[in-house]
């Protein structure tokens, strides 16, 4: 009788000590299937963005400039963007556009813009024609539409707001996709910031990805459209 009672005591108290170090592991792992993205050098975000295609529209003698300027932007500012061309406002990466969207909204702003984002769409093999711009406008609204490849687009249609730049912006880099859509590509631009010193760039989803993953989510990264729109009330 006193062996069968101490089994059950000892039963008892390693019952005990196996719910304790088991909510004790519990404690120290609470979720053990969560992965922590590990932090890539700047090598290593210039090797993988290479292995995506990143640097696939650069022009070669200006390939190794831009993939080191990447690396320095990365390791010392944690920062994705690449070098420009001398003193103009073009990127050598021929991904990355500039864009000041109060002149993008004015008359004249839209076919500059298009002569600039023409070279990446010749780059990547595709077409960027555009003709027959037409502005019906009075004091209180605008109508602007312009065709791209035969297809009439809507650059501003509606009363005028504080709202102008970012609509203009939004309607630009949208008939840019549709174009880009039409003609099979898988990169699309996506939205960084609007206003004078506005940025825009083209990848692919899993460049996006890449991005998402390795670089702050803020204001001065790109972002999907609707994530863009939402942020600023469009």
């Amino acid at each position: 009788m006193k062996h069968i009672f101490l089994i059950i005591i000892l039963s008892s108290f390693w019952a005990c000590n196996y719910k304790k170090d088991n909510a004790v592991s519990k404690i120290k792992n609470p979720n053990p299937e969560k992965v922590i993205q590990k932090k890539l050098s700047g090598k290593e975000v210039v090797a993988e963005l290479e292995k995506l295609g990143y640097f696939n529209l650069t022009n070669e003698s200006e390939s190794d400039t831009v993939k080191t300027d990447f690396q320095k932007a990365y390791t010392d500012l944690n920062f994705f963007q690449g070098p420009m061309r001398g003193e103009t406002l073009n990127f050598m990466d021929n991904r990355y556009h500039w864009v000041d969207c109060e002149e993008l909204f004015e008359i004249g702003g839209l076919t500059e813009y298009l002569n600039q984002v023409k070279p990446t769409f010749d780059k990547l093999g595709l077409e960027l024609k555009f003709a027959n711009e037409k502005s019906e406008q009075d004091q209180n609204s605008w109508k602007h539409t312009i065709e791209l490849n035969g297809i009439e687009y809507t650059a501003f249609d509606g009363q005028f707001s504080d709202l102008d730049w970012g609509i203009a912006y939004v309607n630009f880099i949208e008939m840019l996709n549709a174009e880009l859509r039409r003609q099979n590509s898988d990169e699309q631009f996506y939205p960084i910031n609007c206003g004078n010193d506005g940025m825009f760039v083209l990848l692919t989803p899993k460049q996006l990805d890449f991005v998402n993953r390795n670089y702050p989510i803020d204001n001065e990264h790109p972002t999907t459209m609707s994530n863009w729109k939402s942020r600023n009330g469009i």
